[in-house]
């Protein structure tokens, strides 16, 4: 896929707040910005010409071939007049498991290529006083033939600022998630699982450590809550409940995690266990019945601290053992000493 071929040129946003890297400035809200002494730009749902209160994202529930109408509102929030781009892309989940959009360079193929501006331009570019806003209307054309489920993008607005010898493009973007109305397929696995522990010199403490990978098998984006437990012989809890959430994965996506849980003893047999309820983020359309799952693993470990105590009793052992057999003998060899010369006084005195 185009997406995995550019991987290098990927631009990655977070969740919330701003993500700063080699002076690229990318943030998701409902009014995402960047500013400094002099330059700021800002980007947000409209509605009636004016910033949207109620929307942090754009999310449509369309049906295949529908075109849907809407408003984005980039201002100058700088003291210096600001030449800015407005253009959408698709997303993706990075390596970190966050929420990412391709680069302006990087061809679409996704809901970013169904957005389209003015005159069915792929980009908008204007020129904003310090201060000024604008109005950019859109038009999201859902193809006929698009896939039941979650197609995720964003808006994106960029705007080019000189920093010394160079200029510097820093970017401020929104979530856009399309619903295809059809079948959907909530799915999400834990698709394998493994685990190892690490001893302390506490003998009844430890940590254990679960590693699982998830995949987004379904049609709809889902995050998670997970929560991990180890548990011994006869299902005996050997720990507490350790609660991770895990964020919102687009379909098709996969993700490592490592879960560490603490305050295990090494009582030779354990059973790492990870259960998942999936969620959906606060903003996100409702997909119905969401799925759960659950895996463990069998781990066996060697109490060291046990057996070097078991060792060194038994040394001890031993050793009071032998000295008191070596006692013992020496005991017996002197009563048998003693009674030896008794006897040999006892002839002396007879034949005196």
């Amino acid at each position: 896929m185009t997406n995995r071929r550019t991987r290098s040129r990927r631009l990655a946003l977070v969740s919330s707040g701003l993500l700063v890297t080699l002076g690229l400035t990318v943030g998701l809200g409902a009014a995402g910005a960047w500013a400094d002494d002099s330059d700021g730009i800002a980007g947000s749902p409209a509605a009636n010409g004016s910033v949207d209160q109620t929307r942090s994202r754009y999310s449509y529930q369309v049906d295949p071939g529908q075109q849907v109408a809407d408003e984005y509102l980039v201002q100058n929030t700088g003291t210096t007049a600001q030449a800015v781009t407005v253009y959408a892309t698709d997303a993706f989940n990075a390596d970190d498991g966050s929420f990412s959009l391709l680069d302006g360079g990087v061809e679409t193929v996704d809901v970013g290529h169904w957005v389209s501006f003015d005159d069915g331009a792929s980009k908008v570019e204007v020129t904003l006083e310090p201060g000024g806003s604008q109005i950019i209307p859109f038009t999201v054309t859902v193809p006929a033939d698009a896939q039941p489920g979650d197609h995720a993008g964003g808006i994106i607005v960029s705007a080019l600022s000189p920093a010394g010898q160079v200029s510097v493009d820093r970017r401020v973007a929104i979530r856009l998630y399309a619903r295809v109305k059809g079948e959907l397929q909530p799915g999400l696995t834990i698709s394998s699982i493994s685990s190892s522990y690490r001893g302390e010199l506490n003998p009844f403490a430890g940590e254990t450590s679960l590693t699982i990978s998830l995949q987004n098998t379904g049609n709809v984006s889902l995050g998670a809550n997970t929560v991990a437990q180890v548990r011994g012989i006869f299902g005996i809890p050997l720990s507490d409940l350790i609660r991770t959430p895990i964020p919102e994965m687009l379909p098709g996506s996969s993700r490592t995690v490592t879960i560490v849980v603490p305050g295990v003893g090494p009582w030779v047999y354990l059973n790492p266990q990870v259960s998942l309820a999936a969620t959906v983020d606060e903003d996100a359309l409702p997909p119905g019945l969401l799925p759960s799952a659950q895996r463990s693993s069998d781990l066996f470990v060697v109490p060291w601290a046990f057996v070097i105590v078991l060792v060194l009793a038994g040394f001890v052992l031993l050793v009071v053992r032998l000295s008191r057999s070596r006692d013992s003998a020496r005991a017996t060899a002197w009563i048998a000493y003693t009674e030896a010369e008794a006897r040999r006084k006892a002839r002396e005195e007879a034949t005196a």
